[in-house]
């Protein structure tokens, strides 16, 4: 489990597979200077709901657990970066698999 804090007081941990591809959606938004909400569910144990409005003024940072990179799930990359264009900004999805992918593009005759 990796940890993302932001401005020091909203400290959360996510599997370092997420926070990875969160890394990627968050950094691309920032470099374009956009700014937009961030949500996530809390853990069943404690429920609810937290979101935070991510803009390039707020510090941010992504601690991972382990040392080596996982692999990129471009079209989870794509998905997550399509959540931050709505009105409740950029939610956490289940990562696709190649499957899924797949099935999305298979032809029905």
């Amino acid at each position: 489990m990796g940890t993302f804090t932001y401005d020091s007081s909203v400290i959360v941990d996510f599997e370092d597979r997420l926070l990875l591809h969160l890394q990627i959606v968050i950094t691309a938004k920032l470099r374009r200077d956009e700014s937009f909400m961030f949500s996530w569910s809390k853990p069943d144990e404690v429920g609810g709901r937290t979101t935070v409005w991510i803009d390039r003024h707020v510090p941010v940072s992504f601690d991972f657990t382990h040392s080596a990179m996982p692999s990129i799930n471009r079209q989870w990359v794509e998905e997550l970066m399509a959540t931050t264009h709505r009105t409740s900004g950029l939610q956490i999805l289940p990562e696709a698999t190649q499957a899924d992918v797949a099935r999305e593009h298979a032809v029905v005759t």
